[in-house]
């Protein structure tokens, strides 16, 4: 293939599955959405930073200049551009990144990231549910003053009683039986998870089933959630007050609960069914409430096996962090919308990559989980420098490229 000298090489980058799973032509429609079109030509146009970012949270172990190195790689051999562009210092790349901010990248999120499995897609599925869980964890963040000032640090029992890193707070939604993160949100540590949750309800359907742990069980965070349509499917603290207004054969028994302010007159009730069983030679009596009320529908043995499925969501925010992210995971950005942006980059690669994984899965007819991430992004990072298929940039009018 040939190109007309006028057209640089910018405008020739591509990242393998990275602009399969999010098209040069939506990155625009969400730049162009965000206000971030340019009036002029960059070295380092927005689409391209888009990439980068993409690029920078999938080789996370790299200098910003060798991230662009290896999106370039595979034009190398190409040696009219050499003479016309140069990798980009870091300093330019950070001024790109802050020109980028964090918004476009967050919306692309809300554009791609969505459920992945099929109706066929082993292990995605309860008696027409799709499963799905709900968990936050924590990022450390450079140790800068206008991080720690906006995100705060945890306390320490060392030293002067705090962290030696900030640290944000990440809340997620992901499918159980792909590990695909569809909805996710973050805040300063000092949010509390019961606080963030409510705002990844939006993403929730009415043939979807959630399950969660103990610490979100609350009467206001429960009618929120159901109020989508979604069944729900959460442990409940040994506490929690759960009188028997019905008992059913399968052992299990409808309940109540009610919010504080309303525990003394019960005028509000949200009516839950209760499983409860133990596990284990300590013989722990777990407790699940669920809006599934009828036992022929949902059976409470089934139920106590399904809620194991929680710890999917567990499993794909260490694919998140400890994988994708490495050992002892620091995010690299100085400042709390550098931080937003990266973190948003990180759940996008993560679910190109699931997605991935889910397509192959399919095609050998076997179970999403019996595919190695590991081995899958090692995969996706070789392809990554091999490929220069197409432009992220749309050539100018007067650019030709011939076959």
């Amino acid at each position: 293939m040939t190109s007309s000298s006028r057209e640089r090489l910018p405008d020739r980058i591509a990242i393998g599955v990275l602009t399969r799973a999010f098209p040069p032509e939506l990155v625009d429609e969400v730049l162009a959405a965000t206000g971030r079109v340019e009036q002029r030509k960059r070295l380092l146009p927005a689409r391209v930073v888009v990439y980068f970012v993409l690029a920078m949270c999938l080789f996370r172990q790299e200098g910003y200049e060798e991230v662009t190195r290896l999106l370039t790689n595979g034009l190398a051999w190409a040696r009219h551009w050499r003479a016309q562009w140069q990798v980009p210092t870091t300093a330019a790349l950070s001024r790109a990144r802050a020109r980028l901010g964090a918004e476009p990248v967050a919306a692309l999120f809300e554009r791609v990231a969505t459920p992945v499995a099929t109706a066929a897609t082993a292990g995605a599925w309860y008696r027409g549910h799709r499963l799905v869980a709900v968990d936050g964890t924590t990022f450390d963040l450079a140790d800068t003053p206008a991080n720690g000032d906006y995100f705060g640090r945890p306390g320490s029992s060392r030293g002067d009683g705090v962290s030696a890193y900030p640290q944000a707070r990440v809340v997620a939604l992901a499918e159980c039986g792909t590990h695909a993160i569809f909805a996710a949100t973050s805040a300063p540590l000092t949010t509390t998870e019961s606080k963030l949750v409510p705002k990844l309800w939006p993403a929730l359907a009415p043939d979807m089933l959630l399950l969660a742990d103990r610490a979100l069980l609350s009467f206001d965070t429960w009618r929120a959630a159901t109020a989508t349509g979604a069944d729900l499917l959460w442990r409940a603290r040994s506490s929690a007050v759960l009188p028997v207004t019905r008992q059913f054969d399968d052992g299990s028994y409808l309940s109540e609960i009610v919010a504080a302010r309303d525990k003394n007159r019960r005028a509000d009730p949200a009516t839950v069914r209760v499983v409860e069983f133990t596990l284990g030679e300590a013989a722990t009596v777990y407790r699940l409430v669920t809006s599934l009320l009828d036992p022929e529908q949902a059976p409470a043995a089934e139920l106590a096996a399904l809620y194991a499925q929680r710890w999917e969501i567990e499993t794909a925010l260490d694919e998140l962090k400890t994988h994708q992210g490495g050992p002892n995971l620091i995010l690299r950005s100085q400042h709390p919308d550098g931080v937003e942006q990266e973190l948003y980059g990180f759940l996008l690669t993560h679910h190109a990559l699931r997605g991935l994984m889910h397509d192959t899965a399919a095609s050998a007819e076997t179970d999403p989980d019996r595919i190695s991430f590991l081995r899958t992004l090692r995969v996706v990072r070789r392809q990554v420098t091999d490929q220069a298929a197409f432009s992220p940039e749309p050539p100018d009018a007067s650019t030709t490229v011939h076959p």
